[in-house]
């Protein structure tokens, strides 16, 4: 295989879609080579067969005066200026005879269409014919009366110029054309490569995720659409790392909190057991510890359904409907009244209509005021606000430590204050999330004069879905 053909070869090789947009390249380079080469040969060739007829034509016209004076001696012409000139003469009769020129080779036999000129005297003919020695002529025939009687003037030339000049010409063609699909070829591999590189660097990071699970973005864009591929690629795996962390920290945070009533419980059973055999609890124990692990499977229920409730968010599809806000708070205030029947409630609710999961909100709510009615005193109140869409819930508790408002709502997330009392760490995470998922906006802060204050904005629905 010579270098430049290996050159192609490789050229066209690669990948699928490389060596696809090379072939595709090349063959349409080759159709327009075809198409361009075929029409410029033939229409080359028109063309000098008919400035050839014309100029045979013209000597026709110019000898046929000529003949007439002498038409046996054909006007004095003689074999050696019509060879030098490269054409053969003859007169044709009505009846087939021919008259050469004296010493001239009878290289050319007339025809039926020159004799229909000499017997008719209209109009002219020409045509290509295959002489006694094989070579090819052009071969015209005009009208010639004479005296004597009517004639066609028949005059032939030699097509070995004219054949040999298309021929080179094809020669070229072929060769520039062959060029060109090379070319093409090669711009398309080099084109194919460049396109198909986002694309190969999408490949390599998804075989490298496939094989060492390593998350890693590729971080080279380009300005089109597989740049921007590119980019979503890299999204998607920011997107699976984060959330491959929250997994593991959600992973260890539950595996601690779960620690601490499954120990507590199996100690509890444990000593149940063995006062089961030996009696060895005192009296009323028995019922302080069957009392101990109601509550802490309460709890361990508790931060169950919560871990649910978090796995849930991610892959539950949402189903919002237009409702008012309003509504959600006030169900779910009479269901903190029965948790916190020693507190007041000073309650101030306007209607706010907005679309979302009335489910999912109540419970976020829910949460909130959970937590209020769980750090305010005996006899204390918990404030409730829902005035122009933001809902404010505050109580008289000891409010948040400033170092822990940055971080109250993360996941198991437990200030000093709260490590003694009821919870799992979950709900201000899990209200959070909601919230955010219909587009709104949660925080903490203390209340002036008072204790812990949470806030919550939900964007109004547009007044069109209230009416669909």
């Amino acid at each position: 295989m010579n270098p430049l053909a290996s050159w192609f070869h490789r050229t066209m090789a690669g990948t699928a879609l490389q060596g696809r947009l090379a072939r595709l390249t090349s063959l349409g380079v080759a159709m327009a080579v075809l198409f361009i080469g075929l029409a410029t040969y033939y229409a080359a060739r028109a063309t000098m067969y008919s400035e050839l007829d014309q100029e045979l034509i013209e000597v026709a016209s110019y000898a046929s005066p000529l003949v007439g004076i002498e038409v046996d001696g054909l006007g004095g012409l003689n074999a050696s200026s019509l060879q030098a000139a490269n054409v053969s003469l003859m007169l044709v009769s009505t009846k087939g005879d021919v008259l050469r020129v004296p010493g001239m080779r009878e290289t050319i036999d007339p025809g039926v269409e020159e004799i229909a000129i000499a017997r008719t005297q209209q109009g002219s003919s020409t045509r290509t014919l295959t002489s006694r020695d094989g070579s090819h002529y052009r071969v015209v025939a005009v009208p010639a009366t004479i005296d004597s009687g009517k004639y066609a003037m028949v005059i032939g030339r030699s097509l070995g110029p004219t054949t040999t000049t298309l021929w080179v010409m094809g020669n070229v063609i072929v060769v520039i054309g062959a060029i060109f699909i090379l070319l093409s070829g090669a711009m398309g591999s080099w084109s194919g490569q460049r396109l198909t590189r986002p694309l190969r660097d999408l490949s390599t990071a998804l075989t490298r995720v496939t094989e060492t699970n390593e998350l890693q973005p590729i971080g080279v864009y380009t300005d089109d659409e597989l740049g921007e591929l590119s980019r979503s690629f890299d999204t998607m795996m920011h997107s699976l790392d984060s959330s491959r962390e929250r997994q593991k920290r959600l992973i260890a945070d539950a595996g601690h909190e779960l620690r601490t009533p499954l120990t507590s419980m199996r100690t509890n059973v444990e000593l149940l057991v063995a006062d089961e055999k030996s009696g060895m609890l005192p009296e009323g124990a028995r019922s302080e510890i069957l009392n101990d692990v109601a509550a802490q499977l309460g709890e361990f229920t508790s931060l169950v359904g919560d871990l649910v409730q978090l796995s849930r968010d991610d892959v539950v599809t949402p189903a919002p409907e237009p409702l008012d806000f309003a509504d959600v708070v006030r169900s779910t205030i009479e269901r903190a009244k029965r948790r916190g029947p020693h507190l007041g409630f000073d309650v101030k609710l306007r209607p706010h209509f907005i679309i979302g999961e009335p489910d999912t909100l109540e419970r976020a709510v829910t949460n909130l005021l959970d937590n209020a009615v769980k750090f305010s005193p005996d006899a204390g109140t918990v404030h409730v606000r829902l005035i122009d869409g933001t809902l404010t819930i505050w109580d008289e508790g000891p409010g948040i430590a400033e170092e822990d408002l940055e971080r109250i709502f993360d996941r198991f997330y437990r200030s000093d204050k709260a490590r003694n009392t009821p919870g799992t760490g979950l709900g201000l995470s899990i209200g959070d999330h909601t919230i955010r998922s219909h587009g709104g906006d949660l925080g903490a802060r203390n209340h002036p004069g008072a204790g812990a204050e949470f806030w919550v904005t939900l964007p109004a629905a547009d007044p069109e879905d209230l009416t669909d």
